[in-house]
């Protein structure tokens, strides 16, 4: 049997407004995600690569994982409540994000992206 420890998942909380660890990880990932890709676009120009399209992706890969991953949780962790109530589908203030559903979400992004991009 596994024991997790049990913390408190807000990092930080401004009155109603909370900030919960998992929400700066997905800032940590996008900010390094960022800086890496820019410096590597600056490196690579000759192969064609601009920082702009470093922005683009970074753009398809957020709404894939947060889109993936709030559209997973639904349909993998309770699909009989959200056809139930669809609607519940976009209070996103209640939580609910599924790993699995983001990594899909980002994969079918990064596909788009490729599609899309010259």
């Amino acid at each position: 049997m596994l024991i997790h420890p049990q913390f408190d998942p807000i990092a930080l909380q401004i009155g109603p407004l909370a900030v919960r660890w998992y929400g700066l990880m997905y800032l940590a990932a996008f900010v390094l995600f960022m800086l890496l890709g820019h410096y590597r676009a600056r490196r690579q120009a000759a192969q064609g690569w601009k920082t702009s399209d470093v922005d683009d992706m970074l753009l398809y890969g957020i709404l894939g994982v947060v889109l993936g991953g709030r559209i997973g949780y639904c349909l993998f962790y309770k699909p009989g409540y959200y056809l139930a109530n669809p609607l519940e589908v976009f209070a996103v203030w209640q939580g609910g994000m599924s790993f699995h559903g983001g990594l899909l979400g980002v994969i079918f992004a990064m596909w788009l992206y490729a599609r899309r991009s010259p």
